[in-house]
């Protein structure tokens, strides 16, 4: 699907079909904007290793992204390798990340990041919602993340997904998405159907 295509979309009419995946690519942004949530394939991964070689300082959290371009191709290639990725794309330029690894735990590690020159846009949640859709899709049982808990706006976003603390080791704190949450089939309805903020 090219930009074009996707701009000229009506959410509140999309029904979808038998044949959608387990949450619509086609996502309008907080700005009117469109953009396309879709998996990884290889061929984004010169674009999602730009987005992260100029991914600001203020922005990493927990030593991650990591800092230099063949350390960001190491640790991209692990994720890749082991885990489940979609990427957010604007206008052809990729603009966010998200994934869950390894695949063969019940419980996987969630991680998402988004270009902070398009934070504030609902990108970063699309991006939570579509790991979340596909991973309860692929039989897991919940997602798992780690937060540094100074990080009062991730911990929000993540809050509101339906991720609940269960443990905090000095700054960081460990929250869970168990997939009996409501959020789980909300995240799969198609957009005529969902309620406003899933």
């Amino acid at each position: 699907m090219t930009p074009d295509t996707c701009s000229a979309w009506d959410p509140g009419n999309c029904e979808g079909t038998a044949e959608c995946p387990p949450r619509c690519p086609r996502f309008v942004d907080k700005r009117g904007e469109p953009v396309l949530v879709e998996p990884y394939t290889p061929s984004r991964f010169e674009d999602l290793v730009s987005m992260y070689e100029g991914y600001p300082d203020a922005h990493r959290s927990m030593g991650l992204p990591p800092v230099g371009r063949d350390r960001i191709e190491d640790w991209l290639e692990r994720l890749l390798e082991r885990g489940f990725a979609i990427v957010a794309v604007h206008d052809g330029k990729v603009v966010g990340h998200a994934t869950y690894a390894p695949r063969s735990s019940v419980e996987p590690q969630f991680i998402v990041f988004v270009d902070p020159a398009y934070h504030d846009r609902g990108i970063g949640s699309e991006c939570c919602r579509h790991v979340i859709a596909y991973a309860a899709d692929a039989g897991h049982e919940a997602l798992v993340l780690d937060v540094d808990a100074e990080n009062e706006r991730a911990c929000h976003v993540y809050r509101r997904m339906g991720f609940e603390a269960v443990a905090q080791d000095g700054g960081e704190i460990r929250m869970r998405l168990p997939f009996d949450e409501p959020i789980i089939e909300t995240v799969r309805l198609p957009p005529a159907e969902r309620p406003v903020s899933a």
